[in-house]
């Protein structure tokens, strides 16, 4: 019998737990990560970890994009800018280009400081309201 593993258990439990918004936030960490480790593996010369991470940080963002509710005026926005973070991913993985990556790991930090300060603002005014939301 294969033994659990704790740091597994823990993420798993940890995403099924998390609220949507906790969920998205949690998405924009782990682009962050693929983009970083892509990064990492271009300076190492490393074709197959570039790749893989380079598709896992392009499968978040499509994630992102199918999560979108499109009846807001922000979420077009939004969609028009995954759009353009996915395609330079792309790029990025065929030129094997760091400074292509390094300008979409700083839109994907905005979004995801932004997302936190919202997180941050609705927690505020659950307690302020008793916890009822």
């Amino acid at each position: 019998m294969a033994m659990n593993n704790p740091y597994q258990s823990y993420q798993t439990n940890a995403v099924q737990t998390a609220s949507p918004g906790e969920l998205t936030l949690m998405l924009y960490n782990g682009c962050l990560k693929f983009i970083a480790q892509a990064k990492k593996a271009i300076e190492d010369k490393d074709i197959e970890a570039r790749n893989t991470n380079l598709l896992k940080a392009q499968k978040i963002i499509q994630e992102l994009m199918v999560t979108l509710n499109m009846e807001y005026e922000v979420a077009k926005s939004m969609m028009t800018m995954y759009d353009y973070m996915y395609r330079r991913l792309v790029e990025a993985n065929i030129k094997s280009d760091v400074t292509i990556l390094e300008e979409v790991e700083g839109y994907v930090k905005e979004f995801r400081d932004t997302w936190k300060q919202v997180i941050q603002i609705n927690r505020q005014r659950q307690y302020a309201q008793g916890g009822q939301a």
